[in-house]
Parts: structure tokens; sequence; C-alpha cells
């Protein structure tokens, strides 16, 4: 069975579209087809945070809302979704919602037009943590840019948002039994296939589905996140269609233990498999805050950060240096590979016609490794990376036994740096012994200059992130060392 409409809920209305191109955003239709302008077009770009939205979808018969940005969300991945503007935010005759409320006795707002997209982003952090931490608001606001108010007054908006209300009065609450139900019936598991002119969208009914989708469309845009396809459409006005979108499948979205390794689908967000990874590894945790804001971490995928070969995403080369392996569909056929092997060079990738990367496997840490994983920008929060860098060190007796070192940022891809791994196995664990390893990475990468940095600052802080990493490992010793 295939139908041929996008059906979600906006606010309170259901929507049904039928005339929907791969290329159109929800920004767009919430401004122009329906008016609602209280989400802004700031970046177009998923940066900036004026468009935030909230969209609430089923996650194994769960309703969960999460934070994304308007901008680059595209329209035809609404399916089955609720879709949450600030225009829903309004109570009986106009008055304010409690986060509204705290950031006008607040002075949370100057000039206005980032305040929807803060306001959004504080409704999302007070339906999860009604009392949250300064740390715990920072992190929430990291993907929301405000140039005039500053964010102080913001933070002590935060803090007070439950001083004029409780979530469990709120409507997303007090609705979300009957939402979840809607909801249910719109998922009626039906491939969905829908276009505007030569624009088409396919929304499969199942990971099978999607493997016969991508036998008849070898070359169709697989859209997930569409954190990376999103700027596709807004920045380089490409034509993305035929796109099948994935983002929709439980079946991808699912993470698994096993008694060696975790297994994430490859639609699992960063979000979602925040928990499972860091409660293994976690040194990843410093690292996957580092990692965009919260709207991109909501929307983003790992297994579109791997899939897209990037040089410069941040989740590949700690992937690598924990030894994380791939699995590759193609119609009923299945072949796994080291994560490393599947970046061959700059833009291309060890994937065929109608292949698509279906899930990540991460094994369990050995009891006698070392990890760290780094991550080099300009702008603290919400950057791109210059360099990204992990480590995975095995000791045993005091001996370097193994050792898996990788760096994005570096090369034409992600990659391993296999003579500086060399000239530490077998030695004995020290500063010492690290350090002439960092001599051996001009052996491993040549890197290039750009805007984000020099040959010589990517090659120098590489260097210097092997210090780094032995002196984190070394926790009060090295801080006693440094103040001798």
């Amino acid at each position: 069975m295939t139908r041929s409409n996008i059906r979600f809920i906006l606010n309170d209305r259901e929507v049904s579209l039928e005339h929907v191109g791969a290329s159109d955003t929800l920004l767009d239709f919430l401004r122009i087809d329906r008016r609602l302008t209280g989400t802004k077009e700031g970046c177009a770009e998923g940066d900036c945070g004026a468009c935030t939205v909230l969209v609430g979808r089923l996650q194994n018969g769960v309703l969960q809302y999460e934070p994304v940005n308007a901008c680059i969300r595209l329209t035809a991945s609404l399916d089955a979704c609720h879709v949450v503007s600030i225009e829903y935010l309004s109570g009986p005759h106009g008055k304010l919602h409690p986060v509204q409320q705290a950031m006008v006795e607040h002075h949370g707002s100057q000039c206005g037009f980032c305040t929807p997209g803060f306001v959004m982003s504080l409704y999302a952090l007070w339906m999860k943590t009604p009392d949250p931490s300064e740390v715990e608001i920072e992190t929430a606001l990291q993907g929301n840019l405000c140039r005039c108010t500053g964010y102080q007054p913001i933070i002590k908006a935060a803090k007070a948002i439950t001083s004029h209300g409780s979530p469990a009065q709120d409507a997303l609450t007090r609705e979300r039994s009957a939402m979840t139900a809607k909801l249910t019936e719109l998922a009626d598991g039906q491939r969905v296939e829908v276009a505007r002119g030569n624009s088409r969208c396919v929304l499969p009914a199942s990971v099978d589905d999607l493997a016969d989708a991508l036998m008849d469309c070898p070359d169709a845009t697989i859209v997930a996140g569409a954190t990376d396809v999103g700027l596709w459409v807004t920045k380089f006005l490409r034509d993305i269609s035929p796109v099948v979108f994935i983002g929709h499948l439980d079946e991808l979205r699912e993470v698994t233990t096993t008694d060696d390794a975790i297994r994430l689908g490859a639609g699992v967000s960063y979000e979602g498999a925040r928990d499972a990874l860091l409660g293994l590894y976690p040194h990843l945790g410093a690292f996957w805050d580092r990692i965009a804001g919260w709207q991109i971490r909501s929307m983003g995928t790992i297994g579109g950060n791997v899939a897209n070969g990037s040089p410069i995403g941040d989740t590949p080369p700690a992937l690598i240096a924990l030894g994380a392996t791939i699995t590759l569909r193609k119609g009923k056929t299945r072949r796994s590979m080291p994560i490393e092997d599947f970046f061959i060079e700059y833009g291309k990738q060890d994937r065929e016609p109608s292949d698509f990367l279906e899930a990540i496997s991460v094994p369990k840490p050995r009891p006698d490794a070392r990890h760290a994983a780094y991550k080099i920008s300009k702008r603290r929060d919400e950057d791109i990376s210059s360099v990204c860098a992990a480590f995975n060190v095995t000791v045993t007796s005091g001996q370097i036994t193994a050792a898996r070192i990788a760096f994005g940022g570096m090369a034409a891809t992600p990659k391993r740096a296999t003579h500086a791994e060399a000239a530490i196995v077998g030695k004995p664990w020290s500063e010492a012994t690290l350090l002439r390893a960092a001599d051996r990475l001009g052996e491993d990468f040549t890197p290039l200059t750009d805007w984000r940095a020099s040959s010589e600052y990517r090659l120098t802080v590489s260097k210097n992130l092997f210090r780094k990493f032995w002196l984190d490992q070394q926790g009060d010793r090295a801080l006693a060392q440094l103040s001798a």
C-alpha cells in the first residue's frame, strides 16, 4: 500500500499535504504557507536557533519532543509528527507561557528577533528538566545565538520558569495521551510518496522497503536528519530530488547491546546515542557536547555523520579509535567492514549504488584501555572542527600493547595515525613515549591550510594533543607536577 500525502499535527490542527517537494522546508511552510511568523529565519543553516520549534514523534510507541531547526528540517520528513511553534504557547486570552513570563521578568529580550527560538529551546529543557543546573541551561542554549541581550538574563529566566508554572500543567503534558493516539493513527505503516512537479519524496514503510526503494532508485539522496543535506538546499540551492527519507524508521533508530558491543542503527541521533555510548565510554561526555547545538544533536544522526564521508566530521575519528565496524546493505545483501576502510578518498566512500548504511557496531572497552577524544575549533560551542583526535591505548603491566589513534581535519578523510601507533606499541607507557609518537605525525599527515586553520597549526596542535592525552590520564598527579 502506498499513501500519497504527508500527514502531521501542526500545533492543534491536522495537516495533510499532497504536493511536497524534496527541498521544501518546515520554516517556509510555517512562515509562508501558514503565516506563523513567530518562527524566524536567521542563518538558514541550523546555527543561530531563531527558527527553533519542537517536533514530537513516536519512538517505539513513546512520544518524545525535541528542539529542531525549522530552516533545515524538510517538510516531507514530518509525517506522523507533532510540530509545535511559538504560537502554540499562548494561553487563554493571550496569557504568557511560564517560559515567556520568566523571560519578561528577567529582561531576557532586547531586539527580540532571537527570542522565540530561545523560548522554544528553554521550553524543551523545562519539559525535560524543570529545575535545571546552569550547565544544563548553557548546554540547552548552545544552538541559540543572542547578539544584544547577553546570556546571563536568559540563564536567570531559565532558572525561574518553574516559579511561574509546572510542566505537569502544560498543554503538551495534559494532551500527551491524546496526541500519542493521534500520531499512532497517522503512522499507518504505509510507504508514502509525494511530489511537487518533478521533485519527488519517498518515505519507506520499513527498512526492507527502504532497500527495495533504493534498488529501484539507486541515485536517490538518502536523508535522515538533514543537518548536512539541508544546507545543500538553503545555501547551495541544489536539486536533491529524488529523496528517500529514513528518519522515521524505528528499525534504524534502535540501540541494542550485546555481550561485546553496542549496535547503533544508522538513524540514531546524537542525542539518542548519548546515554548508551557515554555509559561505556565516559570520556566522550565533554566531546559529545561540543558537537553543534542541541537542535542539531536532536536531528543529526551518527549514520549520516559517517555516511557523508566529511574529513571534518566529529564522530568518525572517535569511532575509528574505538574500533567500530559498519554494516552496509544493498537489497537483501549485507557486508561489514572496519569503519576506517569505508573512507577511500575525499568525497568517495566504499559504497555502491543502492547501498545504504544500516548500522554501526562499537565494541565494549577493554579494562586496560585508556581513552580520550578532543575537538579543536575556533569557537568552543557549535563550531566546525579544525582538528579532531581520538586515542585508544591499551596498557598492560606498564607497556603499551595496542594503540588506535585517529584524526579528523588532518587529511582528505578521517584516518588512523599508523606511524604514530607503531612508534608506541611495545614501548613503556610514559610521556616520553607519547611525545616520540607525536613526532611521527608528519609521516602520517600533510594537512591543508584553509580558513579554519593553517597546515602548521593543525600539525602543531595535533602533536600537542599527545601531551594533553598523557596529562589527562595522570589526573591529579599532573596538576601536582604542573604546580610544583
